[in-house]
């Protein structure tokens, strides 16, 4: 026996009633979603909400973004040469030119020594780009210049951080003269005191010192020793120009 109640089947829940504008004829619309899911469209992730086991696309996609490019690759540290051994007239523009044959330079500065003016036969370039800083090192390192066999390489590391008080203190109690002696070929054992002991024993010594590489404690190699007078320079020339001190042959001449 059929039932009335059995004739009205109950409404879907996602089913929408709907009224129309005629309060005398009532009608009712029942949209059911082909799929349940349609409504959220937009969402492409309800398989992995639904399954916890299956990867995520979130994931994925992260996966596949293109890895950044590594911090200081194209820093000036990067691009910056050191060229040693460059001959002493060799200025900026001309040391420019020279590296310009292999890469755009960016930078050029031949390193020169605030006391004499000479140039401490160095040198620090910057390129346009780690490429040209690569070529000019294939390229220059071991070539010469004027007779000069030069050295080319990337300064990688930053320079070590220093107590700098300590230079500027020796910087400080160095006292010039015009009767004064460049001395060349030192050793890195060399120091400002052995310098000055040294050369104490041939003529009155004002002061000596040992020049450093800018903003390091590293010895350039060279020094100044100064005197009271012309004679103790040539003294000081004709008796140590050409001889051994730390077991390496120094050069002295008048600065």
């Amino acid at each position: 026996m059929t039932t009335l109640s059995s004739l009205f089947s109950p409404l879907p829940t996602t089913a929408k009633l709907t009224l129309s504008v005629n309060p005398s004829k009532p009608t009712s619309k029942i949209f059911i979603p082909a799929n349940p899911f349609n409504r959220f469209a937009k969402c492409t992730s309800w398989p992995s909400i639904l399954n916890p086991t299956q990867p995520r696309r979130l994931y994925a996609v992260a996966e596949e973004t293109a890895p950044a490019a590594p911090k200081g690759s194209s820093s000036e540290a990067a691009r910056r040469l050191y060229i040693g051994n460059i001959p002493r007239n060799l200025g900026n523009e001309e040391l420019r030119k020279i590296v310009e044959e292999h890469g755009a330079v960016e930078k050029a500065e031949v390193m020169y020594d605030k006391y004499s003016k000479r140039s401490r036969r160095f040198a620090f370039v910057t390129m346009k780009t780690v490429e040209d800083a690569n070529s000019a090192i294939e390229n220059l390192n071991g070539t010469q210049i004027e007779g000069r066999e030069i050295k080319v390489n990337i300064t990688e590391k930053p320079l070590q951080p220093i107590d700098l008080s300590l230079l500027q203190k020796e910087e400080s109690q160095f006292v010039d003269s015009p009767y004064k002696v460049y001395v060349g070929n030192l050793t890195k054992t060399v120091t400002t005191d052995m310098l000055k002991k040294t050369f104490s024993g041939k003529g009155k010594v004002l002061s000596a010192k040992v020049s450093r590489v800018p903003g390091t404690s590293k010895s350039s190699g060279f020094g100044f020793v100064t005197f009271s007078s012309d004679e103790d320079v040539e003294a000081a020339i004709s008796s140590f120009n050409g001889t051994l001190l730390e077991g390496q042959q120094i050069r002295v001449n008048k600065a």
